[in-house]
């Protein structure tokens, strides 16, 4: 039988090139750092900025005694995770080369094995032209950032060496009452006397069960009233256990859990989950923590999990890679509908078509069978340098035609940049389409969102729509007058309300996830007065505090009578009479201040907004219900400098910007710039020098001639353009050169 277990204790780990040597470890104690997986050496230095965090190769090396296998007849080392690409050696000899650093591999050690072994690991996050993803906005960790197993098995056994998968797919087909649910072994070392048993149990019980010769390795079993699989509603799952034996003789067993459902995803109706509309607005997922990146622990995906189930969600996108087996596995069980995608991001690479396919085998293969995966993303934000590249739609309808022949159950999508056309040729490659829009945010206003998705779905009617990414930044600074750009947590509470109203009441649109669940890091990033990280998250990093827009989220999904009072961070205020807005899910909230009572109001949307008398220190209570929720405000002359950003570093404050009257800075917006002559002239040089000599940069002559991407970097202002050059794989600018350039805008008339 085969035999599992965890090596994950004391790897010694290095930079070092010099300590391995022939691909053999050069054992010098005092130069190896000894750690426990999973590990990233990126947990500090891809966080902090500047985008310069250490992107090469490293070393893991681990001594392997052989004693330690017992009898087993073969044997492998099994990586949950390593990123981006890894060699496995074996006393010198390579076992396995590895190329995605989100997916389960396994290296066959057997034939390489002696009395005492060496085991050395390079793993490498460098930059290169052919594996995804290498230009994104956010930090690619290096290291073995999940687990490391040990597995001891038969040689006559369930395939371990396609594309990382457990060796059975379940295929469940809901009949009416009944579900037949077609089962297929994959089997390594068969000689030809063998059987396998398939057990179908609903918990203690026996559903169905039948057996049929291992070399046949398929069948059909039937579940009379079936128990379905229904979202978060009732998240049913089945345990499938197979058995291969030879005679009485048992080899090898896997048990897979399932869920019987059925699905459509209609233009009009949007998600309809076993016969019964079933709105999809939930909320998109990276990852890393604070200091240790992707190198996660259990209870750190489970405490993400809570969190999205509190808001109330009902989908989840995982972006932009596969994520943790144990994290699909608690989606199955809490009944979230899962979007699952590769890093196919943001620049296509010609010589990465491979490295696509073999990433969308691994993602399908390896997750076939959880019932939360409703649909396969085939790539996010790809079009950056244009649609209509006759490689990138290729390579699209590769995916999409492999996502159907592997997987006939489930639909294919994908994340759209905002600036490609709408009528664009790629749009139309998957079953299914969502955008990536930030109006009200980046450019525009959030007033735009709704029309431009009633445009697109009157322009393709028969295109399910929906929105992959939307948000806002918010830091702790604030303000009574929130605006646009200002990373105040009000605005972002602001541009939600309304993005919130407008998405949620359109039924056609087929899911909407928020960017971002949580704040995350892109160590290429300068923005909101922390470098390092994007903020758009609804909890901060450290998943220690609920931003008020969490709470927006959750007065209209969660089935969990509350009520929540804004602003518990902004205490000290200017004004005579301030705005206090209030979040519950029950249908009326009054509002006491120093227990006088301020009103009862009433609202269909779930906000509510109340005029504060502002005098001294204002204790407020909201009640809602049997639910109360308290908050504290207090009257001050000046306002409080603690709630305005400062941005620290090399990076510009708003103060050292000179604006003359009449003439542009960088303070005024690209579409106002880009209509002036010289002005267009002059942001044209900045652009080519940034983007010279940067491999898989968007060129700068074909961005001004891309008339869509001009009209969605005409709202950014030309400071945040400039901050944002190291998301694109250019080298951030300096402070210095903002400086210099903002001076030349100074002698440009407007």
């Amino acid at each position: 039988m085969s035999r599992k277990f965890s090596w994950n204790e004391s790897w010694l780990f290095t930079k070092d090139a010099a300590l391995v040597k022939d691909n053999r470890t050069v054992l010098n104690a005092d130069a190896w750092e000894t750690v426990d997986l999973p590990h990233t050496w990126n947990g500090k230095d891809g966080q902090d900025g500047g985008s310069d965090y250490y992107r090469g190769t490293c070393y893991y090396t681990k001594k392997l005694n052989k004693a330690l296998l017992a009898d087993a007849q073969e044997v492998y080392l099994e990586f949950e995770g390593a990123n981006s690409s890894a060699d496995v050696f074996v006393n010198g000899t390579l076992a396995v080369h590895h190329d995605g650093g989100y997916s389960t591999f396994r290296a066959n050690i057997t034939e390489l094995l002696e009395e005492e072994n060496d085991i050395v690991v390079a793993v490498d996050n460098a930059p290169n032209d052919r594996v995804y993803p290498q230009m994104a906005d956010f930090t690619f960790y290096g290291g073995i950032y999940r687990n490391v197993n040990i597995l001891c098995v038969p040689k006559t056994r369930f395939d371990l060496d396609y594309f990382g998968g457990p060796g059975v797919t379940v295929t469940p087909i809901v009949q009416g009452a009944d579900a037949e649910v077609n089962v297929t072994a994959y089997f390594t070392g068969l000689s030809g006397t063998e059987e396998v048993t398939f057990t179908i149990k609903d918990g203690e019980t026996v559903a169905a069960k039948k057996t049929v010769a291992a070399a046949e390795g398929k069948a059909d079993l039937m579940i009379e009233n079936v128990h379905l699989w229904n979202g978060r509603k009732d998240p049913f799952l089945y345990t499938l256990e197979a058995v291969l034996k030879d005679g009485e003789t048992e080899l090898d067993a896997r048990c897979v859990r399932f869920g019987c459902r059925f699905f459509e995803i209609d233009p009009d109706r949007g998600f309809i989950l076993n016969g019964e509309e079933y709105p999809l607005r939930g909320v998109s997922r990276h990852q890393d923590r604070p200091e240790i990146g992707n190198a996660l622990l259990p209870e750190h995906h489970r405490e993400d999990l809570e969190l999205i189930c509190e808001v109330g969600a009902t989908t989840i996108r995982l972006a932009h890679y596969q994520h943790n087996q144990y994290f699909y596995d608690l989606c199955d069980e809490m009944g979230f509908v899962l979007w699952a995608e590769i890093p196919y991001i943001s620049n296509h690479m010609p010589n990465g078509r491979e490295n696509t396919i073999s990433q969308m085998k691994e993602l399908i293969t390896q997750n076939y069978n959880h019932a939360s995966i409703f649909v396969w993303g085939l790539s996010n934000e790809i079009s950056m340098k244009g649609a209509d590249d006759p490689d990138l739609l290729e390579n699209h309808r590769i995916l999409n035609d492999l996502c159907h022949e592997m997987d006939k159950t489930r639909k294919t999508t994908m994340a759209v940049v905002s600036m490609c056309p709408m009528d664009s040729e790629y749009v139309n490659i998957p079953d299914t389409v969502s955008w990536n829009h930030y109006f009200g945010w980046y450019g525009g206003d959030t007033s735009m969102n709704g029309p431009w998705l009633d445009k697109f779905h009157a322009t393709h009617p028969n295109l399910p729509v929906g929105m992959s990414e939307y948000g806002c930044e918010a830091l702790n600074w604030h303000t009574s007058n929130p605006e646009q750009g200002d990373y105040t947590e009000e605005y972002q509470a602001y541009y939600h309300e309304e993005l919130i109203k407008q998405l949620f009441t359109r039924p056609y649109i087929w899911a909407t996830h928020v960017w971002n669940m949580f704040d995350f890091a892109a160590d290429a990033r300068s923005e909101g007065g922390e470098d390092g990280m994007n903020h758009k998250g609804l909890v901060t990093f450290d998943r220690k505090y609920k931003k008020d827009a969490f709470y927006a989220y959750k007065a209209w999904l969660s089935d969990e009578p509350f009520v929540h009072i804004c602003g518990k961070r902004y205490v000290d205020r200017v004004e005579e009479v301030t705005k206090v807005t209030v979040y519950s899910n029950l249908p009326e909230v009054e509002l006491f201040a120093n227990g006088v009572s301020l009103g009862k109001q009433a609202s269909d949307v779930h906000f509510f907004y109340f005029d504060v008398p502002n005098a001294g220190t204002t204790e407020l209570a909201a009640k809602a219900g049997a639910c109360e929720d308290t908050s504290r405000i207090v009257k001050v002359e000046k306002f409080n400098d603690a709630y305005r950003m400062v941005e620290t570093g090399d990076v510009l404050n708003w103060f050292e910007i000179t604006a003359p009257d009449g003439y542009f800075s960088i303070n005024d917006k690209m579409g106002d710039l880009l209509a002036n002559p010289a002005g267009r002239e002059m942001i044209m040089n900045v652009l080519k020098s940034a983007m010279a000599g940067k491999e898989g940069m968007i060129d700068a002559s074909s961005m001004m001639e891309n008339e869509a991407m001009m009209g969605f970097m005409a709202g950014f202002t030309i400071k945040r353009l400039m901050s944002m050059m190291g998301t694109m794989g250019s080298e951030p600018l300096t402070k210095e050169q903002m400086l210099g350039f903002n001076a030349a805008l100074n002698q440009i008339k407007k």
